[in-house]
């Protein structure tokens, strides 16, 4: 049976956090969670944009409940701020969906010195989601839902004696390397769960080709070249809408059949129906220890649970 967000149990009384929630694949998150009844915590570096986000998603669903929180991914600071006020105003967070991103942006490090991509897509959700431990181990049964991309394919393995590539930088392997430790970092929070006892859920997802701002901020602002003009091209002729690239995500998020552990991905890789797909990754326990070794080390914070 295909996957329906109609057909997924009430989510009122819950509460969820979505990285990058103004816009593309978040907004559409935000947009599908608040449909069912759930508090959403709209994470977003540009309040503004992210206040006229939950403006949208409320004159098209009146009633909806949704909170704009200042996160910014490439600030240490900025993350222990935004966890800072949902642990004063929030008692648990049901959903964790780290969905933010960046692809293909020219050399650059962020305020902490990491390399950019690296920094927001993985060291800014590992510190998100380690602070966020305790009110994510507080609700019923949470799920903490990580983005990926079919670019963890394309590189062989993380650098882990030079993560931030510092010597050797390139956009598209900087890129590769920041969703195959979402990958990595996934089945890691899988494990630490089940070893652990916990209810708490860890699932993976990625979104195909998608026809969202990420292609067009890569062009426009990325370093993209001749590769990013292809993606941008291919997105807007044949990409999927936001909508329904969002539902991998929100399938691993919502579907009361999914597993922890599950990878969730459109069923013809770029685009269809969200399904579980095979991990193809060889060596992830000893990737995994390695990956948890240099994420404490580069933030200072310990992922415990």
């Amino acid at each position: 049976m295909a996957f329906s967000i109609s057909d997924t149990p009430s989510l009122t009384g819950s509460v969820a956090l979505v990285t990058g929630g103004n816009s593309g694949l978040g907004l559409a998150s935000v947009k599908a969670l608040a449909s069912k009844g759930c508090h959403v915590l709209l994470g977003a570096r540009d309040t503004a944009k992210g206040e006229r986000a939950a403006t949208l998603i409320r004159d098209q669903r009146p009633g909806s409940s949704i909170e704009v929180l200042q996160l910014d991914l490439a600030s240490q600071a900025s993350i222990r701020s935004a966890v800072e006020e949902v642990v004063k105003n929030h008692e648990r967070v049901d959903i964790l969906m780290n969905n933010a991103g960046i692809m293909a942006m020219p050399e650059m490090t962020t305020e902490d010195g990491y390399e950019s991509q690296f920094g927001v897509n993985h060291l800014g959700h590992w510190t998100l989601t380690a602070l966020l431990m305790p009110k994510i181990l507080a609700a019923p049964s949470p799920r903490v839902v990580t983005v990926t991309s079919s670019a963890h394919h394309l590189i062989l393995g993380i650098d882990f004696r030079n993560p931030h590539m510092r010597g050797k930088y390139s956009p598209w392997n900087a890129y590769s390397q920041s969703k195959l430790a979402n990958y990595f970092f996934a089945l890691g929070l899988h494990r630490e769960f089940v070893r652990n006892g916990k209810r708490a859920m860890s699932l993976l997802a990625h979104p195909g080709l998608s026809h969202t701002n990420l292609q067009v901020e890569t062009q426009e602002r990325g370093a993209g070249g001749a590769t990013g003009a292809v993606f941008k091209f291919l997105a807007a002729k044949v990409g999927m809408s936001p909508d329904a690239g969002a539902l991998p995500q929100l399938r691993a998020a919502l579907d009361p059949k999914a597993k922890s552990g599950e990878f969730y991905a459109p069923r013809f890789l770029s685009t269809g129906a969200p399904v579980t797909r095979p991990f193809l990754r060889p060596n992830n326990g000893k990737n995994i220890e390695k990956l948890w070794q240099l994420s404490q080390r580069e933030t200072g914070v310990a992922l415990t649970i």
